[in-house]
C-alpha cells in the first residue's frame, strides 16, 4: 500500500523540494542584485501613486532606514505590505529585519548605478549632489 501511494504522488514535489521556496533565514527577504534589476519592473513599481509616494517619502527623509509602519501614510497594513513587497521585488527598496520590526530604505545607489538619472527624473528632484 505504501509503495502504491508513493508512486501515485511521484509527480508532486515532496518535502525534498521544499527548501527551494524558503530563504536562508525566515526573516530575510530576497532582494534582486544590482545587475538583475530590470527597467520595466522598476518603472512598473513606480507607476502606482501609493508606491511612488512611499519612494518620495524615503527619498526626502533624513533617515537612511525607516520602520515599515512609518511609510505610506494612512493605509491598511495589508495594502502597505503589498506595496512594499512590489517595491522590494523590483529592487527599488531594501526591507531588512530590525529587532521585532522591519526597516525599509531606498536603494538609491543601486538604482543610480544600474539606471543613471532614473530616480531623479521619476521623482522630479535632483539626487544629492556631492559637496564641492
Amino acid at each position: 500500500m505504501f509503495v502504491e501511494q508513493s508512486e501515485r504522488y511521484a509527480a508532486f514535489p515532496g518535502p525534498s523540494n521544499y527548501h527551494r521556496t524558503m530563504t536562508e533565514s525566515p526573516r530575510e527577504l530576497p532582494h534582486p542584485e544590482v545587475e538583475d534589476l530590470v527597467l520595466t519592473d522598476v518603472l512598473f513599481a513606480l507607476s502606482d501613486p501609493n508606491r511612488l509616494a512611499i519612494v518620495r517619502e524615503l527619498a526626502a527623509g533624513d533617515l537612511e532606514q525607516t520602520p515599515c509602519a512609518a511609510v505610506g501614510g494612512p493605509m491598511p497594513k495589508s495594502t502597505r505590505s503589498h506595496q512594499l513587497k512590489m517595491l522590494r521585488e523590483a529592487g527599488v527598496i531594501r526591507n531588512v529585519p530590525s529587532g521585532r520590526q522591519r526597516s525599509v530604505s531606498l536603494r538609491r545607489d543601486d538604482l543610480e548605478a544600474r539606471f543613471p538619472g532614473l530616480l531623479a527624473s521619476v521623482l522630479g528632484v535632483p539626487l544629492e549632489s556631492p559637496t564641492r
